[in-house]
């Protein structure tokens, strides 16, 4: 089994997808809008839960996944030790989170294009209401964790094999195992 935790409309759940059988995911969100709009589009279970307080069994899961939400989450030591408690032994960790860029000027461009130019662009293309989210998308990456404290916090939860990937200096992907003890 797979969870997706903060599933969103499924867009990291219909990537799981194509490794695993929709039947095999679940997909897990605090909003009911978000799990409508995830179940229109993919035939994969959903629960309405909060990522901090999830509720599966112990070692029931075989990959759990958060996909640009871990801004939201109040206690991180808390969340991981969850993630952990709900993984199998040897089962695989994936959170993907955008960061504060290093350089100044790319910080700057950044909070040029997502802050005013793509708000704009969302809002001629689709709703107004997706201008508004996007604009309160920057303010929350504005508030990001850093990635330091995301390792040491994963660390600190128990994980084993913690690392991180980054593309373009702001986009990263945090990978860790659960031991198999």
């Amino acid at each position: 089994m797979s969870l997706d935790v903060a599933t969103g409309t499924g867009l990291v759940a219909q990537e799981a997808a194509t490794l695993t059988a929709p039947a095999n995911i679940v997909g897990l969100d605090m909003s009911p809008g978000m799990l409508a709009e995830c179940r229109r589009k993919l035939p994969i279970q959903v629960m309405q839960a909060d990522a901090q307080a999830l509720p599966f069994a112990e070692n029931s899961m075989d990959m759990l996944s958060m996909g640009y939400a871990l801004r939201h989450v109040r206690d991180l030591n808390a969340t991981f030790r969850g993630y952990l408690q709900v993984l199998k032994p040897g089962g695989n960790l994936l959170i993907l989170e955008i960061g504060r860029a290093r350089s100044p000027a790319v910080q700057a461009f950044l909070r040029f294009y997502l802050g005013k130019v793509v708000p704009f662009l969302s809002g001629v293309t689709a709703p107004r209401e997706s201008r508004t989210l996007m604009a309160y998308y920057w303010d929350t990456i504005e508030q990001c964790i850093p990635p330091e404290q995301i390792l040491q916090n994963l660390q600190q939860a128990g994980f084993a094999n913690v690392r991180k990937h980054t593309s373009f200096g702001v986009f990263h992907a945090y990978m860790a195992t659960k031991g198999r003890d």
